[in-house]
């Protein structure tokens, strides 16, 4: 079974656990379903929260709608245009960002996310969309250059699902822009006529489970859904870094924010192999973070002397795993580089789910690292790689083992 495949039977798990009520859940998982336990009564009338960020400035967030008018849509060509929703986070002053809290997920979204995983007739989208974020729409933004980050989340899943990390590199300090591919989520909510919205389903779901020849067939298409991400990426950065001229149709100006030789990007599952195939596709992309992802494209020799975090799960992808694209890459790359594996973690371990679904006293058995510790690991580690290579900081956490961080494995194959 390839990753993605598994990547789908765990987000069925997950949502199982994060999204309880009272009653008993089942962790469904390829060959059964697994007995958890009962949430606790307080738990679970809990509200859903994302942890604050630990950097020292605010946040805002704004949400754009981006238009490739030089590329056709890649899953499904008569729709026309490429597009890509976009959303930004920013740094703000502390002190400005206030007011309404920035929404999670979109009722349609959230809905749509649940019947993906056959999930909607037992939860509500309102456990969803109710999630507290820390990202305020209307903050100003704070003064200066900041650098960029793009984000790509795992196949299937919607942009929101990375919120945690975008928050958290915002607070640093950065400009980040947390991108959904279209067709490549379960549901996502796009711009209609006269403020009405279209949902973009998975198409591309169906398209890779149905390709020809097997799982050699599937990987050859991911493999080339890796490489259109990358370009998403590219678009998303020219979107962002051109100013916009008198009578241009975008209502976006974020060029006199960002510092574009501080360019790096990030991703989770299929979106981390996006973010290391940009480096190479890419040179305005100097760094980049993969989370989890099997890289079914390889980075291009021209992104090879780039810096790479590779951070993933200890049962997946340590030296000796199943996975032998990781140890194939690594050997590929002669620039700055680190492999770092988590104990007890799980494929979702680097996106928001754990996080929610500890909330609710809940753990996935598979993967029983805390959704607290999931998202400390996750938004340190990534943010001292930017810190490094984007804003040259020392940062000895990513120099080996620490005993603040005892889960966290350091690989030289």
């Amino acid at each position: 079974m390839i990753r993605i495949r598994a990547q789908r039977n765990a987000v069925t798990a997950l949502l199982t656990l994060s999204l309880l009520t009272p009653a008993v859940a089942a962790c469904a998982e390829e060959g059964g379903a697994t007995s958890v336990g009962r949430a606790s009564s307080s738990a679970t009338k809990a509200p859903l929260s994302l942890p604050r960020p630990s950097g020292p400035y605010g946040i805002g967030r704004d949400t754009l709608h981006l238009v490739d008018d030089e590329r056709r849509d890649p899953w499904v060509p008569s729709a026309g245009s490429r597009e890509l929703m976009v959303s930004v986070f920013y740094p703000a002053p502390r002190g400005t960002a206030d007011g309404d809290r920035a929404p999670y997920l979109a009722t349609k979204e959230a809905e749509l996310l649940l019947k993906g995983q056959n999930l909607d007739k037992v939860y509500q989208a309102e456990q969803l969309t109710s999630v507290r974020t820390n990202a305020h729409s209307t903050a100003r933004p704070a003064k200066g250059k900041h650098p960029l980050v793009v984000l790509s989340p795992g196949f299937t899943l919607h942009r929101a699902t990375l919120t945690a990390l975008a928050e958290t590199l915002a607070s640093h300090g950065y400009l980040v822009a947390l991108v959904d591919h279209a067709y490549e989520s379960f549901g996502t909510a796009f711009p209609g006529r006269e403020g009405s919205s279209r949902i973009r389903t998975c198409v591309a779901c169906e398209k890779v489970e149905e390709a020809p020849g097997g799982d050699a067939g599937e990987k050859k298409m991911l493999a080339k859904a890796a490489r259109n991400r990358a370009a998403d990426i590219s678009f998303v950065i020219d979107e962002l870094t051109e100013r916009a001229r008198p009578g241009d149709r975008r209502r976006h100006d974020y060029a006199a924010l960002i510092d574009t030789r501080r360019i790096g990007a990030a991703g989770h599952s299929l979106g981390g192999n996006a973010a290391a195939v940009a480096t190479g596709t890419d040179h305005r992309v100097r760094a980049a973070a993969n989370l989890d992802g099997s890289f079914f494209a390889p980075v291009p020799s021209a992104g090879t002397d780039r810096p790479v975090l590779m951070l993933g799960t200890r049962k997946d992808h340590n030296p000796s795993a199943e996975d032998a694209t990781w140890p194939r890459q690594w050997d590929r790359l002669h620039g700055w580089k680190r492999w770092l594996t988590v104990a007890d973690s799980g494929h979702l371990t680097f996106t928001d789910l754990p996080i929610l679904g500890g909330q609710l006293n809940m753990t996935d058995p598979s993967a029983p690292l805390s959704g607290e510790r999931s998202g400390q690991i996750t938004t340190a580690y990534v943010t001292a790689f930017f810190d490094k290579h984007l804003d040259n900081q020392r940062r000895p956490l990513l120099d080996g083992p620490s005993k603040a961080n005892p889960e966290v494995a350091f690989h030289s194959p």
